[in-house]
């Protein structure tokens, strides 16, 4: 009928298909423009897990948890539930803030339930699909169990696993949330976890300008003091902090003093006397948002931890070699060569991720 009455409009006279070709033209601009406001475009379609064109294989056993839509929703909501703490005040994003590269930015040492004060700083959650041990001490061997600590941990969240089950359980919209993730309203331990794992296994930083790079997108390219940084990066810390991720996963005594709570790092969990002070090498990605650093968040600049590796090193038994090649402790840069590095680090902060709309609290 439309096309009937267009053909008789453009027969007849010229105002009339002059008028009605305006009209046709508007209706099609508003058509046009209407995809792009709020509201009314369709959503993208869901990835999953992708891994990027520039990272080695992951880590994570996909096999027994593939990461789903439902799985994905499903977990983000529960890292964002207050209810898994015992008071019902804070959740995993409280200490884990996007903004901050998932890091509790500002503390030193992490900040739980009741303003209780942890040992150790918040670490990033970023790129888990990639590391095979977790915790600054390693002392968790499963994405899928790492929860756990912070859940029952005194000064995190000081709740019981089998409290937050119950909690949820009885909760309507969880029962529908899992039922649609795991295909069944039972809400338990297992699926809890791995619900858990699905979200962190997208907390994926790989868009930084090292990234494009690498992967040779559009005209991206290093600055040519990015690049001089970028070689001093690969030659003095490439063998702890290796490309892409910047952490090889291992664990290292780095030259400091045991701080006040004297921590003796990897000792805890494996209680073998040259593993005392060794801590999780931290990636280098993202330092724009996640200071403090190391392990107690003891330097708030990064021209502390560079002041550190120059001339703070420690000369103490179990020291890590790669920092005693130089005939003293630490590694030598001039003062030009420390502009040079953090020239390079600048290129590994990614702003796409701590503004990326897929993990934000919903």
């Amino acid at each position: 009928m439309l096309e009937c009455l267009c053909t008789i409009i453009l027969k007849t006279d010229p105002m009339n298909r002059k008028h009605f070709i305006v009209t046709t033209v508007l209706i099609l601009l508003v058509f046009a423009c209407s995809r792009d406001l709020p509201g009314t475009h369709k959503p993208e379609a869901f990835e999953g897990f992708r891994q990027p064109g520039n990272f080695p294989a992951p880590a994570y056993h996909f096999e027994t948890n593939p990461v789903t839509k439902e799985g994905f929703e499903l977990g983000r909501k529960l890292f964002y539930e207050t209810r898994l703490s015992r008071n019902n005040t804070i959740s995993c994003g409280s200490c884990h803030i996007q903004s901050s590269a998932f890091t509790q930015h500002g503390h030193d040492v992490s900040h739980g339930i009741d303003d209780r004060l942890g040992s150790r700083n918040t670490p990033p959650v970023m790129n888990l699909a990639w590391s095979p041990l977790f915790m600054w001490d390693g002392g968790i061997f499963d994405l899928d169990l790492q929860p756990v600590a912070p859940i029952t941990t005194h000064e995190e969240m000081d709740e019981t696993v089998a409290n937050v089950v119950a909690k949820l359980q009885q909760a309507p919209e969880y029962r529908t949330l899992f039922q649609k993730a795991f295909g069944n309203d039972q809400i338990s331990t297992g699926n809890l976890m791995k619900a858990l794992s699905q979200f962190m296994l997208l907390c994926v930083s790989s868009r930084s300008k090292y990234d494009s790079v690498m992967r040779r997108e559009g005209t991206a390219a290093f600055t040519s003091e990015e690049a001089a940084g970028y070689t001093l990066v690969v030659q003095k810390c490439g063998g702890c902090h290796k490309e892409p991720l910047f952490t090889d996963g291992s664990f290292r005594n780095n030259g400091l003093d045991t701080g006040t709570n004297k921590d003796p790092g990897r000792y805890a969990v494996t209680l073998r006397p040259e593993d005392r002070y060794k801590f999780k090498v931290p990636s280098l990605r993202n330092l724009a948002y996640t200071a403090p650093y190391m392990h107690d968040g003891r330097f708030y600049t990064l021209d502390a931890v560079l002041d550190h590796y120059t001339k703070g090193v420690q000369a103490a038994p179990g020291l890590d070699p790669l920092l005693t090649g130089n005939g003293a402790p630490g590694i030598p840069l001039t003062a030009g060569e420390r502009d040079q590095v953090r020239a390079f680090l600048s290129t590994l902060n990614d702003r796409a991720f701590i503004t990326d709309r897929l993990l934000a609290e919903q």
